[in-house]
């Protein structure tokens, strides 16, 4: 899912501790399949693990140039990605309507683009329409979602049962790559990626369909990945890996978690 993503907790203070020197003394790589914007917080935050980020987007954002908003009754924007906030800063200078976020990271990124009145829900869209049912009001005015080109999940159905007017707006689309970079396959047949990250099913399916592509399916046995729900790592089940994990809640920040634990697993079995 596009729009599953929550805070990273070491981007805002937490010391991670051993775990920097459980991952350098193996030389841990992990690949990194978001966007390029996105994925360099995630790569800070790796780095905070002393994990190497092997960034290989598996999509790329393309913004709707010549897109326009009429806010005029807008009561509230739901956003459900980071780039959905990125596509909204480029197509109003209005920052003080209410923004209701999937997420931390969502709300961060509303935040760091200007938006004043901001709040998050639990990094799922389900937790955002609960959110916007118990916050706001019908009556009060239209409701407007930012989205990209594919989402996930029904937001807008979910409201509407709840006798809210909304529309969705497509301001960007995310575009599948047609190949893994050379350095990418390079790196898996020498078998130098420990872990994999995928934050959305469609970029578990690109990473499977590229990989088979590429002819390194086989080369995914020493691999780990970390899924952010359940229905992205089902999509991985087609490779063989290591083993897989899926974050317990669809957060980067419980995605993390995940990753330190397998860290410290193997390092006690190293011991």
């Amino acid at each position: 899912m596009p729009d599953q993503i929550g805070s990273d907790r070491d981007a805002e203070g937490e010391e991670p501790g051993d775990r920097i020197t459980i991952a350098s003394r193996q030389r841990t790589q992990a690949l990194v399949t978001r966007p390029r914007e996105e994925a360099q917080g995630l790569a800070a935050a790796l780095a905070l693990r002393g994990v190497n980020a092997v960034v290989e987007p598996m999509m790329e954002v393309h913004y709707c140039a010549a897109a326009t908003l009429d806010l005029t009754t807008v009561q509230a924007i739901l956003c459900t990605s980071a780039n959905g906030v990125r596509a909204l800063a480029r197509a109003t200078g209005e920052r003080g309507l209410r923004l209701l976020a999937v997420g931390e990271a969502t709300a961060a990124r509303a935040r760091a683009e200007g938006f004043t009145v901001v709040a998050s829900a639990g990094g799922a869209a389900t937790d955002l329409a609960r959110l916007a049912a118990a916050r706001l009001q019908p009556h009060d005015g239209p409701l407007l979602h930012v989205a990209g080109n594919v989402v996930a999940g029904d937001l807008v159905g979910a409201l509407r049962s709840h006798d809210f007017l909304i529309e969705r707006k497509v301001l960007y689309e995310a575009r599948p790559v047609e190949a893994l970079s050379a350095s990418t396959v390079h790196a898996l047949r020498c078998g130098a990626i420990d872990f994999a990250l995928f934050f959305s099913p469609r970029t578990a399916a690109i990473f499977v369909k590229l990989a088979k592509s590429a002819g390194v399916a086989a080369c995914c046995r020493t691999m780990t990945p970390l899924s952010i729900g359940a229905t992205a790592d089902a999509v991985l089940a087609d490779l063989p890996w290591r083993e897989r994990r899926v974050a317990e809640r669809p957060t980067q920040s419980a995605l993390l978690d995940s990753l330190d634990a397998v860290l410290v697993e193997r390092l006690r079995g190293c011991a």
